[in-house]
């Protein structure tokens, strides 16, 4: 599936009202299936696994790679009701059941914010695997001051982005985002970020990983959803109180 494509009906996207799932009228492809490429099977001395991380086919996975219980998140960089689960939930996920090895947690991004989610998970992929986590979490702790620029900026300013070539559109977004300079005050350099922000191979596979939700989980409903096990949650599931339980009976 090509980027513009896919991005030609996300000029309006800015309304932060929900996070949900976009309907669309482009053919989505089979899901592949979710490999995990094992670059660190067991926690450092002294470590955790919470210290492990790894890289899957969609996504990044925190923790045991071999848990009982696989808890997928698809989520946005810029949903708010994603910042809530960051903020409320995963500090709890991570200490009680990441850690001890029970639980894996791979977050999977979906665009459903187009070109601004796009140009978000293009900067915290850039540093590889062991920043992603890092990165995300400091971007959502942010993500009132980054997305406060979009939702001032006039709508013909964005449409001047988006109609640009493919490989320059997430560059300008994340300009105006101010991604590059908040990325450079993290480790990462300019010249780095702007590098990834117009990887076309890195751009097509964020674009083909929201297709495979489209795809795998036809009832996918917005951001965040979560999956364990391979089963699709409802979406009640979607804040900590809720999910937990899930979690605690998928354990038993």
């Amino acid at each position: 599936m090509k980027a513009r494509t896919f991005l030609a009906g996300t000029a309006a996207v800015l309304a932060l009202a929900g996070c949900n799932k976009k309907t669309s009228t482009e053919e989505t492809l089979p899901a592949s299936n979710e490999t995990v490429t094992i670059t660190q099977a067991n926690p450092p001395p002294g470590g955790t696994w919470a210290d492990v991380v790894n890289a899957t086919s969609d996504g990044y996975m925190m923790g045991n790679p071999n848990a009982k219980v696989k808890l997928v998140e698809i989520g946005s960089l810029s949903c708010p009701h994603c910042k809530a689960f960051e903020d409320e939930g995963v500090p709890k996920l991570v200490d009680q059941y990441v850690k001890t090895g029970q639980v894996s947690w791979e977050f999977r991004p979906y665009l459903i914010h187009g070109p601004i989610d796009m140009a978000a998970d293009l900067i915290v992929r850039c540093n590889g695997v062991k920043t992603f986590f890092p990165l995300a979490q400091a971007l959502y702790k942010d993500q009132p001051v980054w997305m406060a620029k979009i939702e001032s900026t006039p709508q013909d300013k964005i449409n001047q982005i988006q109609n640009l070539p493919t490989n320059q559109i997430f560059v300008q977004m994340a300009s105006l985002l101010g991604l590059q300079d908040w990325a450079a005050a993290r480790g990462v350099p300019q010249a780095k970020s702007d590098q990834c922000l117009s990887d076309q191979k890195m751009i097509d596979h964020e674009v083909q990983v929201t297709s495979n939700v489209n795809s795998q989980f036809p009832d996918f409903f917005g951001t965040p959803s979560f999956v364990i096990n391979g089963k699709l949650q409802p979406k009640e599931t979607a804040s900590w109180d809720k999910l937990e339980p899930a979690l605690k009976e998928a354990l038993k």
